[in-house]
This record gives C-alpha cells, sequence and structure tokens, in this order.
C-alpha cells in the first residue's frame, strides 16, 4: 500500500514538474521567435516542417490545427524569414507545397540562439545521469511525443465531431 501511495504521490509532483516545463518552454520559444522576428505560432509550425518535410499548406493546418487562413499569414511570415518556399504542386494547381529552407546562414543564427541552452542542458544530463538513466529519459521523451500527437488528433476528431468535453 505504501508503495502505492508513494507512486502516486510521485506522478503527480511528476504532472506539476512537466507543467512547469511546458510553461517555461512555450516562454523561451516565444522569445526565440521574438529575436527572430516571428511569434511562437510561426516557430512551432517551423519545426512542424523540419518533421514532415515539404508538405501542403492545407495539410500543415490541419497537423497544428490552424485555419487555412492563419496559415496563410504564417508563412507569409516564414517566407519573409527565409525558413520557407511555397512552390506549386506538380499534380494539383490548386494546392502549394511548403518545403522548409536549409539556408545554412539563417539556420546558424537559429542554433545561435539556442546554443546556450543546448550546452547547459547537455551539462545536466552528463553530470546528473548515466547512459542507463539516459536512455530512459530518451525513451520515455519519445513515447511522450507520440503519446502527446495521439492525444492532439483525438482531440482534434472531438472537436470535428462537435464534443467539447473528453
Amino acid at each position: 500500500m505504501r508503495g502505492q501511495t508513494e507512486q502516486a504521490a510521485l506522478i503527480e509532483e511528476f504532472y506539476r514538474e512537466v507543467s512547469r516545463l511546458s510553461t517555461w518552454t512555450v516562454v523561451f520559444h516565444g522569445a526565440v521567435a521574438a529575436r527572430l522576428g516571428l511569434n511562437p505560432t510561426d516557430l512551432k509550425c517551423g519545426a512542424v516542417l523540419g518533421e514532415t518535410g515539404p508538405i501542403p499548406a492545407g495539410e500543415l493546418a490541419a497537423l497544428t490545427g490552424l485555419t487555412t487562413g492563419a496559415i496563410t499569414g504564417v508563412l507569409d511570415r516564414l517566407e519573409k524569414a527565409g525558413l520557407v518556399r511555397r512552390a506549386a504542386d506538380p499534380t494539383d494547381r490548386r494546392r502549394v507545397i511548403v518545403e522548409p529552407l536549409d539556408d545554412p546562414a539563417r539556420l546558424a543564427e537559429i542554433m545561435q540562439l539556442l546554443a546556450p541552452l543546448s550546452a547547459e542542458t547537455a551539462q545536466l544530463l552528463k553530470d546528473h545521469y548515466d547512459n542507463d538513466q539516459l536512455r530512459l529519459i530518451l525513451d520515455f521523451v519519445r513515447r511522450s511525443a507520440e503519446l502527446m500527437r495521439r492525444q492532439t488528433t483525438r482531440l482534434r476528431a472531438q472537436t470535428q465531431e462537435g464534443k467539447t468535453a473528453p
């Protein structure tokens, strides 16, 4: 019984700390975006494109939950910032394919903004965790990212069905 109580308390504390991490991650990304002349939504849409590679603008809208009108504004800003390019879909003239750009100078600028966080995170991991613990953390992060993707898909499907509660 005591083990279950401790586990429940640890899980509750974990939720609080992950929420705190999430909040400060969003705030940090807002600061990075501002330095690049973007907003956090623009930055995250760029990150989605980094994962997916070239995709239709409508698919980017669907993945991010933004309207096609909002995606147009996001793409305008990302294009102006030199992070993406729009191209005509060779199979359907009505569609636009969004391609992330690999401008070395622009990527170096972004990496320069992220370098202190990356270095400090690497040091934290080296100082506090052995390789087995790092593999465990990495496994958790991978599984959590997939969990978030699935839960986002679930919520969006419920919203499209007109449901607002779980």
